[in-house]
């Protein structure tokens, strides 16, 4: 049976891998106290001790809008650590396969829409998460060289924002969807009249299902051995206004929305050509946005 480590295992996508792989492979899920990714020696024995065949690096720091706004070298610092030290450590210690996991963020901020693999490489990334999208990006620098040098088969997959069950609703350090659902499940509870949204609502945003993503990464393990990125989603934009209005049907909110556009939209525009991962490993999604986003609340009203 196949050894595999997966770093970040306690994550919210984590989970998601953890329960789709844990029947028909050995997993080793250390916590972060128990192994840190940002900690070469610590790293460098854990694989070591425990000779996984495969990594699946999951390991991240990331969050919204606010929080990469906030603390933009803490988000560079963490992940290129985490970025180095897990392809070195992959390479010395022989391991047969690495899937690192990159981020829609790494694209330049004007993309051609959809976004293909090849465009990764022509702009600078949208100025309020490059420092994340950059530390991410090494990973796919990294795949590439170390296949190039050693033969090592190290892979990249891209996937777009990700939501589903066990996300971060923490109101400092959350994405999108959860940070909204958590608002609008909150104004219902105390009644509040409305609703304020950061930006004005016209950027557009594509969003994976974690379940989807997990299944990427099953079918990209047993099925995709190039360097060369594939992204991982649904090829499907919505705009945030209309998200907005599809969450609050979803809790029940009677309430107003209100937009700020005094707040940083992102990204015009994210939705990525997904061609590549049907064509190279038979990945399509299968998660509608609007039953993602019920099982989404369900779990957290149920937790």
């Amino acid at each position: 049976m196949k050894k595999i480590l997966i770093t970040g295992s306690k994550g919210f996508l984590g989970k998601h891998l953890v329960k789709r792989l844990k029947e028909d492979y050995e997993l080793l899920t250390p916590s972060s106290s128990e192994m840190n990714v940002k900690d070469r020696e610590e790293l460098y024995d854990y694989v070591s001790e425990t000779t996984p065949d495969t990594i699946i690096h999951l390991a991240a720091v990331c969050g919204g809008i606010g929080a990469n706004q906030k603390s933009p070298a803490d988000f560079f610092l963490s992940n290129s650590l985490m970025s180095l030290n897990i392809l070195s450590a992959s390479s010395y210690y022989g391991i047969k396969k690495l899937i690192t996991l990159g981020s829609v963020c790494s694209y330049p901020k004007f993309t051609p829409v959809p976004f293909k693999e090849e465009d990764i490489w022509n702009g600078y990334p949208e100025e309020t998460n490059a420092p994340y999208g950059i530390a991410k990006k090494s990973l796919l620098v990294g795949c590439k060289a170390y296949h190039e040098q050693y033969g090592n088969n190290f892979i990249h997959l891209i996937p777009v924002n990700m939501y589903g069950e066990h996300d971060n609703f923490d109101p400092h350090s959350s994405h999108v969807i959860p940070a909204l659902l958590k608002k609008f499940i909150e104004a219902k509870e105390k009644g509040e009249p409305s609703v304020e949204v950061w930006g004005d609502g016209s950027p557009s945003r594509e969003f994976l299902y974690a379940g989807d993503c997990a299944r990427a990464i099953e079918l990209a393990l047993e099925h995709y051995n190039s360097p060369n990125p594939i992204n991982i989603g649904t090829g499907q934009e919505i705009s945030i206004k209309n998200l907005v209005h599809l969450i609050r049907d979803i809790v029940g909110f009677k309430g107003e929305i209100t937009f700020d556009p005094s707040k940083p939209n992102g990204q015009p525009r994210r939705c990525l050509d997904t061609s590549k991962a049907e064509k190279e490993f038979n990945f399509k999604a299968s998660t509608s946005l609007e039953e993602g986003l019920l099982k989404t609340y369900n779990w957290y009203i149920n937790s």
